[in-house]
């Protein structure tokens, strides 16, 4: 896994919680203090979060990196060792 991926899905991941009404677009810019405009952008691909705003964001949501890679993977990670 790299950066990239991560940040697919860091914004996967927003996007679901999204769908499922747990979150607004309005909501999340408010919690981080950015625009509603940005973050819509991020969503649809047309922009990316800098590394401080997204560490805003997972700080506001309480989500951790580790939320976003499954177990297995850290488990094959580990056994390449």
């Amino acid at each position: 896994m790299d950066f990239q991926e991560l940040g697919r899905r860091f914004v996967e991941h927003l996007k679901q919680r999204i769908r499922s009404g747990e979150l607004t677009e309005r909501r999340l810019a408010r919690m981080a203090g950015i625009s509603q405009p940005h973050v819509h952008n991020v969503l649809k691909g047309k922009r990316v979060f800098s590394p401080r705003m997204a560490d805003t964001i997972l700080r506001v949501l309480r989500v951790d990196l580790l939320d976003l890679i499954e177990p297995d993977e850290i488990a094959e990670h580990r056994a390449r060792r």
